[in-house]
């Protein structure tokens, strides 16, 4: 049974990653037809909607977790996956296990069949996975789904809700400039996409183009508007193991607040995640006790994310990250400057070509002068020569291993010279890391 459900689970997968061929196009005609031969289950479901460059999944995951700690029934949407395409759709802490997986895929492509044959466009692939998930948080009897944008905002297939409880922006920089605009207003524009009429919005965006847009945005569609950047917070303890707090929200005090997840934008993150719960709260919306923040936001967990994969107390102590944007690649340069202040590194990168690899790379080069490039498995990968190229251009020592698994195995060898062995570059070379570390290679 067990290898049947894993065979149509794989099946399922493959019919899905089918849809690749169609691209990735914004534009919400083709979701609000399929959802509507499904019945529109988005309409039923309380949503939590956010979008943002950097930090959206760490916003999510600190929401969802609260939200599970006081009891209720949780659905959670993300995008990409690291490891297992399970990890998109997650229901008060497991991953849709295979045989919903199944089961949910066929019944969405029937209605997909349904439009082809009538002459209507198909759905893209993340349009088909954004509708599984709709459909099963809606017959699962979610309490709340926290969604999380795949790209942009306003064109976004997650962005059919109607009326979410709340909208959260989160930090806004450079990325997908060629979908979403070539300044941080127009790429701003596209995440206020998300911002619908009367409902809330809270935003941890800082640049001062960004929250023009997004406040006149809110303001247009009569929306009550909250920005974090200037919430007054005190650090008090910080490290690879996390951060607490204190921090204080219009008069409300939450003093020695733990996360679990290291670096201070994450308690940037934090806060946000904080201040959309406590406007539900006030609107009447959840119903949450302090213990119930204070469980939640400790054991929030974010995978891939300053992640240390090694025993505790080993060295070279190894960590992952999903850095890879400028502002990703800022914020994890500042943390390992932070905790490994005077460590000997090496980085492992890899990364896709069609980002802002100069940037980036300067942000690496500031943690380390020591690297070995490989490549992500994406059509998209930058080759690990080119990369290569680009580090030594910036004064940096590189070797090139192209293949993930060779360099996994090569940085072990050559990590036992360094305090730390650091991968970051792109989600998909950190997906596959991670599965190769957890192995044990």
């Amino acid at each position: 049974m067990q290898k049947k459900q894993q065979t149509n689970a794989s099946s399922a997968i493959e019919k899905i990653e089918e849809f690749q061929r169609f691209g990735s196009i914004l534009g919400l005609e083709r979701m609000n037809a399929l959802l509507e031969l499904l019945g529109n289950p988005q309409d039923e479901l309380k949503i939590i909607h956010v979008a943002g460059t950097n930090g959206k999944g760490s916003i999510c995951r600190y929401i969802y977790s609260v939200l599970q700690a006081a009891g209720y029934k949780t659905g959670l949407f993300t995008s990409p996956f690291l490891e297992v395409f399970n990890e998109r759709i997650e229901l008060d802490g497991k991953y849709i296990s295979d045989e919903e997986l199944a089961e949910y895929t066929e019944r969405v492509l029937t209605c997909v069949e349904t439009l082809t044959t009538r002459g209507e466009q198909s759905p893209t692939e993340f349009e088909v996975i954004t509708a599984i998930a709709f459909l099963y948080f809606k017959e699962k009897g979610c309490d709340y789904a926290v969604m999380e944008v795949g790209l942009g905002g306003r064109g976004d297939s997650t962005n059919v809700c109607k009326s979410p409880l709340i909208s959260v922006i989160a930090s806004i920089s450079y990325d997908h400039t060629d979908r979403l605009g070539n300044t941080i207003a127009e790429i701003a524009a596209e995440k206020a996409g998300i911002i619908k009429e009367g409902c809330p919005v809270v935003t941890s965006a800082e640049a001062e183009d960004a929250l023009k847009v997004i406040e006149d945005r809110a303001s247009e569609l009569g929306c009550m508007y909250f920005q974090t950047r200037h919430v007054p917070y005190i650090v008090k303890t910080q490290g690879l193991a996390g951060s607490t707090f204190d921090v204080n929200l219009q008069g409300v005090s939450f003093d020695n607040l733990e996360i679990s997840m290291p670096g201070e934008h994450q308690v940037k993150n934090a806060i946000c995640a904080l201040a959309a719960l406590s406007i539900m709260e006030e609107r009447g919306d959840v119903s949450l006790s302090r213990d119930d923040i204070y469980r939640g936001f400790r054991e929030a967990r974010q995978i891939g994310r300053l992640e240390v994969m090694s025993p505790e107390g080993k060295v070279p102590v190894v960590i992952i990250d999903g850095a890879h944007n400028p502002d990703g690649a800022a914020a994890l340069r500042k943390s390992m400057k932070q905790y490994m202040s005077g460590k000997k590194i090496l980085m492992v990168t890899g990364m896709l070509a069609d980002k802002d690899t100069e940037s980036i790379l300067k942000e690496f080069t500031a943690i380390t002068d020591t690297f070995i490039a490989t490549e992500p498995e994406n059509p998209r990968k930058l080759s690990s020569d080119a990369l290569k190229d680009k580090l030594e251009a910036l004064g940096a020592e590189c070797e090139s291993i192209p293949d993930c698994r060779e360099a996994v195995r090569a940085a072990a060898e050559r990590g036992r010279n360094f305090d730390a062995v650091l991968y970051a570059g792109s989600l998909y070379m950190i997906g596959a890391i991670r599965g190769l570390l957890r192995q044990g290679e």
